[in-house]
């Protein structure tokens, strides 16, 4: 297994690593307000992927936090997250893709996007991006009003703001510098991680 350790990720950019189970990933936000999209499957078996779904439904909260366990679509455990300094993530919205630039902010041709970039990332690992489904969206900061509708806030992390994940699994994971405006308060930024036992 490659030694991750401590890197960053630039802006717009992603990654994809192996992570032991009872390793620990630490994500954090160096600058403030830059959001990360987190895809993780089981490394025995890429049919098992994390599920946003059973995740919401067995935590009963659209906010997972400290001590939430982030579930997979066999509704086993494959990662705990074990310290959350923002408390605001996002585990309903897709990563933005190029179609998410031609539909919402109505822009053609290329644009980096997070699919592309986990997509990326992943495929050594024999993961193709239609298995890359919802994404665990560390420190995005989307509003649901009273009448459903979806509003994408700016992230409420600060400078030096981290989550730490523990594996329950070997998991094969994928994370992103978030590509999309409206998700980083219009601004892009890195993102830094480590992994650690």
């Amino acid at each position: 297994m490659t030694d991750v350790n401590r890197a960053r990720l630039a802006p717009q950019t992603g990654t994809a690593f192996r992570l032991a189970a009872g390793q620990r990933l630490r994500v954090v936000d160096p600058c403030g307000e830059q959001v990360a999209d987190l895809m993780a499957f089981a490394a025995h078996d890429l049919d098992e992927v994390i599920s946003s779904g059973r995740s919401l439904d067995y935590n009963e909260t659209l906010y997972l936090t400290t001590g939430h366990i982030l579930y997979s679509n066999r509704s086993r455990p494959l990662l705990t997250i074990e310290r959350d300094d923002v408390g605001r993530h996002d585990f309903l919205l897709t990563p933005c893709s190029r179609e998410t630039f031609r539909i919402i902010y109505k822009q053609d041709g290329h644009h980096p996007s997070c699919l592309e970039n986990l997509s990326r990332s992943l495929a050594p690992f024999g993961a193709t991006e239609s298995r890359i489904a919802t994404t665990f969206n560390v420190f995005m900061n989307v509003q649901v009003a009273a009448d459903g509708r979806l509003t994408v806030a700016r992230p409420l992390s600060h400078a030096g703001d981290q989550i730490v994940f523990r594996a329950e699994l070997d998991l094969i994971v994928g994370l992103t510098a978030c590509s999309a405006e409206m998700s980083n308060n219009y601004a892009f930024k890195p993102i830094d991680y480590e992994v650690f036992n």
